[in-house]
């Protein structure tokens, strides 16, 4: 849905929370969830979409007569697409996935062809003069990666370069925009807002910019600008939370740097204070146990007192949970629903996710939200919700935050009363 014109931001529920495998299933939850969203949140606009497609259910949306279908459907129900989901390449729903989300990775081959069938999928359905735009993966997985390895880093790059190759052409052709949008995710290679300027700095453009320019028929210094246009970031609240990133200073100093946020995914992460007790200690492990689950990568960052952080790859690495006479955080990744803010020993990290929407909304630093939950399966009973009814709620926690904030910033600008 649109959300005023000045500027205009597009928000939207990312589709990768309803369990399904295979276009069929997909398209099916589309038609059971979006046109009941729309009735109870936009009844007389047109309403967005975020779509999350594995590799296997881009190739059959883009087979017979799908997108011709998808698009009737679109159209009759007064919905719009206008971005996609290419991180997950394979399933994501009842099987063991882990660190396997991040495979295969901008190293391979197969991940750019996965990306060339979403830029094509979103070329034939974005509305003209929108923005359009595909989240993917942080490159690799930081445990995968040969540090300071100049063939990898290149071959990633050149990789990222094809693509961008191809959105110049879908630019210059259609006039559509679409970028890309790296997602820096705990423990992928691009982890926080120094990992994304130093591979800008160091490696995308100054590698890149030369082989966009070769393939594009342009100027370097063209190619550096294209290369800026169309590989951007899409900022995860909670991804950035887990690394203990203050939003505000992450996403200004990447504005300075000119590396634009393509998208913002409105997630929440989950934070424990852990106290020098043995027995509350005991007591955390016993609520936490339960989110060990065996489908999901729920990384931990323990911050100590002293600021000193401390990496665990799953949640399930932390246990048999270390006793320390210190007082401890733990962020957690694991997306608490919007409407949460805390429960037992448990709070949402979502007060630096309204930062984050106070930022987009004054700075304008991009146009497209995505509200992300999933995991709904794994959640206490007493957070579980109705699908839709939990749908709707963070919708309307998210609409109120941005409509508070619309309201203060009218109020700064207005004069004091003589």
């Amino acid at each position: 849905m649109q959300i005023g014109p000045n500027p205009s931001l597009h928000l939207t529920y990312c589709s990768n929370l309803f369990p399904a495998n295979g276009w069929p299933e997909v398209f099916s939850n589309l038609q059971r969830y979006a046109p009941a969203l729309k009735a109870r949140l936009s009844p007389h606009a047109p309403f967005g979409l975020g779509l999350r497609l594995s590799s296997r259910e881009s190739e059959a949306l883009l087979s017979g007569q799908e997108m011709d279908r998808f698009k009737a459907f679109l159209d009759e129900n007064g919905l719009y697409l206008f971005t996609l989901n290419g991180f997950p390449f394979g399933a994501f729903h009842r099987q063991r996935i882990k660190a396997g989300v991040f495979a295969p990775d901008w190293r391979t081959d197969m991940r750019v062809h996965y990306t060339l069938r979403l830029i094509e999928i979103l070329r034939r359905l974005l509305p003209e003069g929108i923005d359009g735009g595909i989240s993917t993966s942080p490159l690799t997985y930081k445990r995968w990666m040969i540090a300071n390895d100049p063939s990898t880093w290149e071959s990633i790059v050149q990789n990222l370069a094809r693509i961008a190759s191809a959105l110049v052409s879908v630019r210059r052709e259609t006039g559509k925009r679409i970028h890309l949008d790296l997602e820096p995710e705990p423990d992928g290679l691009l982890e926080n807002s120094g990992d994304i300027l130093d591979f800008y700095q160091r490696y995308l453009l100054p590698i890149g910019a030369p082989l966009l320019a070769r393939q594009t028929w342009t100027s370097v210094q063209q190619a550096e600008r294209n290369l800026l246009k169309h590989i951007r970031i899409c900022y995860d609240a909670s991804h950035m939370a887990v690394a203990y990133e203050e939003p505000a200073a992450a996403v200004d100093r990447l504005s300075r740097a000119e590396i634009r946020i393509g998208k913002v995914q409105i997630s929440a992460a989950m934070e424990v204070a852990v106290p020098p007790d043995r027995d509350r200690l005991i007591e955390i492990g016993r609520q936490l146990d339960p989110f060990r689950e065996s489908i999901y990568l729920h990384q931990v960052v323990e911050r100590e007192s002293n600021g000193t952080l401390r990496r665990y790859a799953d949640l399930s690495d932390l246990y048999p949970i270390p006793w320390s006479r210190e007082q401890r955080t733990w962020r957690i990744h694991f997306h608490l629903p919007l409407f949460v803010s805390e429960f037992g020993y448990c709070r949402s990290t979502r007060e630096e996710t309204e930062v984050l929407l106070r930022r987009v909304r004054e700075k304008g630093l991009t146009q497209h939200l995505e509200i992300e939950t999933y995991g709904w399966e794994f959640l206490p009973p007493e957070l579980r919700r109705d699908r839709l009814d939990a749908m709707t709620e963070e919708y309307r926690w998210v609409l109120g935050r941005l409509k508070m904030i619309g309201k203060e910033n009218r109020s700064d600008r207005t004069p004091d009363a003589a």
